[in-house]
């Protein structure tokens, strides 16, 4: 079970990183918006121990605290 947990973290990590990544022509708040969702998924799943509501639930805040760091 701890095997699927990591390949799944590891996954969403490479997919974040990617999608992040391909966005080069959008302002920093949307950047920061998308960190932070990616980030509070991670973090919802880890906490809730897969969760599909943790990681939904985890994702809304990690998006909503990236879009409000830094206002442009």
């Amino acid at each position: 079970m701890k095997t699927i947990q990591r390949a799944t973290f590891g996954a969403v990590v490479a997919v974040a990183l990617l999608t992040v990544g391909a966005c080069a022509d959008v302002s920093r708040q949307d950047k920061n918006t998308a960190i932070g969702a990616g980030a509070g998924a991670v973090g919802g799943a880890v906490l809730t121990g897969g969760s599909a509501v943790g990681t939904a639930a985890g994702a809304v805040v990690g998006g909503v605290i990236g879009h409000e760091v830094k206002k442009d």
